[in-house]
């Protein structure tokens, strides 16, 4: 029988931004995401709460504390304090779809805010604009779901060469 260590891959690493993420719950459930499989959050300011707001609490749990988090009050100011690292964009105006995607430790995945998405100047400094594959009847999936869609997929890559 194999330890638990054998059995599950190392932490991601990797860095997942919320550009002026607007639902608490949302960004509490990306913050147990992270702390479950080791990503590194960064919250781009504005935000549309508050970090002491009670649904943010609620959904992260105690993973808030488990999680290793940043607060950055711009895209500029982020992209001076995390250095290196390929800024990889996700948006339904995306050209690249994420199968077709090989992922390197230190990538920078971004994602805007639940109603409007990336702001066209986080698009014009990505590396790559990326959707997700999706009905063409759809408009576009919930952020936590995404987050977790590609953050997955990036350890899938990462650990296993595929």
């Amino acid at each position: 029988m194999s330890s638990l260590s054998e059995q599950f891959p190392p932490p991601l690493a990797l860095h997942i931004v919320l550009v002026e993420p607007e639902i608490p719950p949302n960004t509490g459930n990306i913050m147990r995401l992270c702390a479950n499989h080791g990503a590194n959050l960064h919250l781009i300011e504005p935000l549309g709460f508050s970090l002491d707001d009670r649904q943010l609490r609620r959904a992260g749990l105690d993973y808030r504390e488990r999680s290793s988090w940043q607060k950055h009050d711009n895209l500029t100011q982020f992209n001076e304090q995390i250095p290196g690292g390929r800024r990889l964009a996700f948006s339904t105006k995306g050209n690249l779809c994420l199968w077709d995607v090989r992922f390197q430790m230190g990538d920078c995945l971004l994602f805007g805010a639940e109603t409007r998405g990336l702001n066209e100047a986080a698009l014009a400094s990505a590396d790559q604009i990326i959707r997700l594959p999706m009905l063409a009847s759809s408009r576009s999936l919930n952020l936590s779901n995404t987050v977790a869609i590609v953050s997955y997929e990036a350890w899938r890559q990462l650990n296993t060469g595929k």
